[in-house]
């Protein structure tokens, strides 16, 4: 019986898509879209994603934590908490985020790798960092790279888009300022 129970853990965790696997969990997902983590806990079922959002690799939800030591201290072995996680439509998360228990991050909203979110984002904001702090709105990130995309590769196959862009000059290519030194 134990062989086959890690037999039908491996088959979950290593052969279904990141995206069967969510809903196997109990993950909540919209149309279109592309979700590339496993990271999910075993409360999936409180997890909700709308249409169309991008969840990058390594990306950890939590639906609960950091009561253990308290269950024990306590000695309160009843003890627990769960808190919702809401992802709203045409949203788009970065690598290596982790999405803390509660949090609804609302529709059109930029979520930078690497950011530990651990308050709710309103709808059409960009965040990042850890903890995540707002940086700007989505809106103007699209505007501004709808003006300077110059690059329009989406649909070059792999070869084609690396030999386009290596003909580019470094001017073509965002660049960021310098960190503010105090």
């Amino acid at each position: 019986m134990r062989v086959f129970r890690f037999l039908q853990i491996f088959y979950e965790r290593y052969c279904l898509s990141p995206e069967q696997y969510a809903r196997k969990k109990g993950v909540k997902i919209g149309r279109g879209c592309l979700i590339s983590t496993r990271e999910f806990p075993s409360e999936g079922y409180l997890i909700e994603i709308g249409d169309y959002v991008r969840i990058a690799p390594c990306t950890r939800f939590f639906t609960h934590g950091g009561i253990w030591s308290l269950r024990q201290y306590y000695k309160n072995k009843d003890l627990d908490h769960f808190g919702k996680i809401r992802i709203g439509s045409y949203t788009s998360i970065g690598e290596n985020c982790m999405i803390m228990p509660g949090v609804n991050i609302g529709e059109r909203c930029v979520i930078g790798g690497g950011s530990v979110v651990t308050k709710s984002v309103p709808d059409g904001c960009m965040v990042a960092g850890n903890p995540a702090k707002f940086i700007g709105y989505s809106e103007n990130f699209y505007n501004r790279l709808s003006e300077n995309n110059i690059m329009h590769c989406a649909k070059l196959n792999p070869t084609d888009k690396k030999a386009y862009l290596l003909s580019l000059p470094d001017s073509a290519f965002e660049t960021k300022p310098l960190i503010k030194i105090e």
